[in-house]
């Protein structure tokens, strides 16, 4: 009898106790002992600061509607570790995903004893095993893949992918990646394989100025107007179509698959796509929408889609926020919104304190704050507060998404 859903998932949580750990040898040697499942299938490879998964969601029903057999691998989940796998538009089945782990937990073991210092297999490890074996056991053609932190010394960077996407670039995690645009877009930017395809966003000055320094053929998406979605939705849209593109015009030894993109198709795939956590609107009087934006950039492109769906509704903001994350900046960028807000803390361990986030909040001349240590308590403060003419936004962390998504008594999502 092979590992349940919540036996898998119990060991990726043992795992958190060890923490992150850089480099890539203990990934090779873990796909190694699963016979190199990430040679089953071709790729496209995202990285980025904000709208990885997204981007990678989007690209992977675009290459689905095109008849292509297509997986998806993404980072973090809201209420499963089983969300982050994907076949066409399913999440990986629970007991597909107990299986898969426990497969990735006896590599691992076997890994584990050849390593020394103290060192094992991480859990993002284990889990991308997991994921590649499953895609691989699958017979998934192609797999849309995002990164978990950086590009470089991420488990992911094991794919040479024919493509690679990078969203955008911004600051953060700092302490792994380096203080300036220039280093992290450099760290993220190493994912990309000698002569293949990189498809790039939006991005600042410095970052493009290192996106001219690889070797790839570099492709600039740009925005179509009218195109389906709004606000940076969009944009994100408009990478996964180019990549997806791209992904069919690189396959010329795929006869059976089509060389160009087919509008219909494409419309068909963003009509039925969902992006859960990502500007999910969950009620409507008061009008009320979830964001796992986590960065000042990510607060600033949710500001400005909030400006056209709220207008001049009076907005209330709920907000938990990472120890790790510039607070002080994602505050900012809310407070010329906000006509009020609830600070809260989500059940991830390096959630910052309500009362720092009010002060911080009260420094930045933010208008009337109260406190509400309990999540789905604070949205409903939140909602009475701006009355069903109103708007409420619940944001800051994916893991503040994630508890107020889940189901009551769920297990909290990897703090990893």
């Amino acid at each position: 009898m092979s590992w349940s859903l919540e036996q898998g998932e119990d060991h990726l949580l043992s795992l958190e106790l060890f923490g992150m750990k850089f480099g890539l040898e203990r990934m090779r040697r873990l796909l190694t002992v699963l016979g190199s499942p990430q040679r089953a299938f071709r790729s496209i490879h995202v990285v980025g600061t904000n709208g990885k998964s997204s981007t990678v969601r989007m690209a992977a029903a675009i290459l689905d509607a095109h008849g292509i057999r297509t997986g998806a691998y993404l980072s973090p989940h809201l209420s499963s570790f089983a969300e982050r796998i994907r076949i066409g538009d399913t999440d990986l089945e629970p007991d597909a995903f107990g299986a898969a782990v426990e497969r990735a937990a006896l590599a691992a073991e076997k890994v584990d004893r050849t390593l020394t210092g103290g060192e094992r297999v991480t859990q993002f490890e284990l889990l991308t095993a997991a994921a590649f074996s499953e895609l691989a056991e699958r017979g998934v053609e192609v797999a849309v893949v995002e990164a978990g932190l950086g590009g470089r010394h991420d488990a992911t960077n094991v794919l040479a992918a024919p493509v690679a996407v990078l969203t955008n670039v911004g600051l953060e995690h700092t302490r792994w990646l380096g203080p300036t645009i220039t280093d992290i877009a450099r760290e993220k930017l190493a994912v990309v394989a000698p002569g293949s395809t990189l498809v790039v966003g939006e991005l600042d000055p410095e970052a493009e100025a290192e996106v001219a320094k690889v070797d790839a053929r570099v492709v600039h998406a740009e925005t179509a107007q009218g195109a389906p979605f709004t606000g940076f939705q969009r944009n994100n849209f408009a990478v996964a179509k180019v990549a997806a593109g791209e992904f069919l015009a690189a396959a010329e030894d795929r006869p059976a698959w089509p060389a160009s993109l087919d509008e219909a198709a494409v419309l068909r795939a963003a009509s039925s796509l969902t992006v859960p956590g990502r500007f999910q609107v969950v009620a409507d009087a008061p009008l009320t929408i979830f964001d796992g934006a986590h960065n000042p950039s990510g607060v600033a492109a949710l500001a400005s889609a909030l400006r056209d769906a709220v207008g001049e509704k009076p907005l209330v903001a709920v907000l938990s926020v990472l120890d790790d994350k510039d607070a002080a900046g994602m505050l900012r960028e809310l407070v010329p919104l906000a006509s009020g807000a609830v600070f809260t803390a989500s059940r991830n361990p390096r959630a910052l304190s309500p009362a720092t986030l009010a002060s911080l909040w009260e420094q930045l001349g933010g208008p009337a704050a109260e406190i509400e240590g309990d999540p789905r308590a604070a949205v409903e403060r939140a909602q009475a507060l701006s009355g069903e003419a109103g708007a409420v936004v619940a944001t800051g962390s994916i893991y503040l998404v994630a508890d107020l998504l889940a189901e009551p008594g769920r297990r909290r999502a990897s703090a990893l």
